[in-house]
């Protein structure tokens, strides 16, 4: 009887396949090919990159400025591959971009386990928010190098000055997300949670942390970098080693090879951080921007 039946079915297709033009009855049977392309936004972005070494190249071959003001792309890979090689007053290049590096991923991971729950308790408590609000709203105006001073005398010219002045840096930004997530849920999506039976620690498990997500990763992109370049300023200062103070010493004996190589170096760091935040955000929120 199946067999009967499979039959049939079979006989009824085969009018619409014979109907299909010899090129269409190809298409029908083998699956089209993916054509690889590279995407618009791709084209532009690198495009844009090789014209500024195309047009710092063509200045320094015309010799309009001075090398000591702007090196020439051939000597900045020559500065760049002796500093791996050789390293920088007795480090190695690596040494002094780890060092930064480390500097920032502390002081950023204490800003975030506790920036973002006081920020969610302040979204949620009109009182916390209103104890919180004046220290923050006071310094965080202040441009870090102020204040950066004092971190120095009370915690010495070591990494925990830095690590303080970078924590301060990267909380606001970070605290101002988290509130403004809260305060952005849909007041719908809570009573519709608390009408299925949802309790209250349920509600924010489940409806105001999964949509504060969006804005609190702005924010912490937001804070790792205006953290990024406190870092670069506070090496400035008070250092002996880290990309910002690599900068700095080269610029005292007119290195503007090295500084180039620095200062590249640090806009490339700060892209690629960024860009693994994205990379993190789009796994754990990939429903963002398609509701």
């Amino acid at each position: 009887m199946n067999g009967n039946t499979n039959k049939k079915v079979e006989q009824d297709a085969l009018p619409l396949y014979d109907n299909l033009a010899p090129r269409e009855q190809v298409q029908a049977v083998t699956p089209r090919k993916r054509k690889w392309k590279i995407p618009q936004e791709t084209g532009i972005m690198w495009s844009s990159v090789v014209a500024i070494f195309l047009l710092w190249f063509i200045i320094t071959k015309l010799n309009i400025f001075s090398e000591v003001f702007i090196p020439s792309p051939a000597k900045t890979w020559a500065a760049f591959t002796d500093l791996l090689v050789n390293g920088y007053k007795g480090n190695s290049l690596l040494f002094h971009l780890l060092d930064s590096l480390y500097r920032l991923s502390i002081a950023f991971f204490f800003a975030l386990i506790t920036a973002v729950p006081l920020g969610l308790i302040s979204g949620y408590s009109s009182k916390v928010r209103a104890a919180l609000d004046p220290i923050l709203e006071f310094y965080r105006p202040l441009p870090p190098l102020s204040y950066y001073t004092l971190l120095i005398l009370w915690f010495g010219i070591g990494d925990l000055s830095k690590v303080a002045l970078l924590y301060l840096a990267a909380f606001a930004p970070m605290y101002i997300a988290a509130v403004s997530g809260v305060k952005g849920v849909l007041e719908d999506r809570i009573h519709s949670a608390a009408s299925l039976g949802a309790n209250k620690w349920q509600t924010f498990r489940y409806v105001i942390f999964p949509s504060c997500l969006p804005e609190i990763f702005t924010g912490m992109r937001t804070a790792i970098g205006f953290a990024y370049t406190t870092l670069v300023a506070s090496e400035m200062v008070a250092a002996v080693s880290g990309i910002g103070w690599l900068v700095l010493d080269a610029s005292k004996y007119l290195r503007s090879d090295i500084m180039y190589v620095g200062i590249i170096l640090m806009g490339v760091t700060g892209i690629l951080l960024d860009r693994i935040l994205r990379i993190i955000e789009d796994k754990v929120i990939p429903w963002k921007g398609k509701n």
